[in-house]
């Protein structure tokens, strides 16, 4: 194999690496800071906490869209105040005022970044894709709990109140599942 060609074969394989690895991060990142919190990213939990502190915190809530997304979305509730390690429910609501249907899905992070490995979501509209028919308006339920291990930590344990964000976003999903998940 000549000189050139072979420069040209690593360039082509270091092209495709770059490409490949570039589509991949946004997925792996998005594990990560799921996993680890990392980012103020809650941790997602399939219990209640076992332990409930006198301790309290208030969790704020905040809700925002991507400026093409037609729908009204808030939450129904700005604050409430918890004892650390009791579980919270709370709602967001959306509303579809377009003559069509309308998918999205919401993306989440949580302030201050030191709380986010200590706020974890039993339960969230987030997990799933909402689909909202022409004048359709939904609440929508998050439940959670911050864990009682926040008050170990050199940063968290200062922290007196959290807040919970929600962007929601345009999806495009096919004709036939915006009817499926319409039934």
């Amino acid at each position: 194999m000549t000189g050139e060609r072979k420069t040209l074969v690593y360039l082509v394989f270091i092209v495709s690496f770059m490409g490949i690895s570039s589509f991949a991060a946004v997925p792996f990142y998005n594990w990560f800071c799921k996993v680890t919190g990392y980012g103020g990213t809650p941790i997602l939990v399939s219990k209640s906490s076992n332990e409930i502190l006198s301790d309290t915190i208030k969790i704020r809530f905040d809700g925002s869209k991507d400026a093409n997304l037609k729908w009204d979305f808030k939450p129904l509730q700005y604050e409430i105040e918890l004892k650390i390690g009791e579980t919270g429910l709370a709602f967001y609501e959306a509303y579809n005022p377009t003559d069509r249907p309308i998918a999205g899905q919401a993306s989440y992070n949580v302030v201050p970044f030191s709380a986010g490995s200590y706020f974890s979501k039993i339960d969230c509209f987030c997990f799933v894709e909402q689909v909202l028919q022409p004048g359709e308006r939904v609440e929508m339920p998050v439940s959670f709990y911050v864990d009682p291990d926040i008050v170990n930590d050199r940063e968290a344990k200062f922290v007196n109140s959290i807040t919970l964000s929600y962007t929601f976003y345009e999806i495009d999903l096919p004709i036939e599942e915006l009817a499926l998940k319409s039934n």
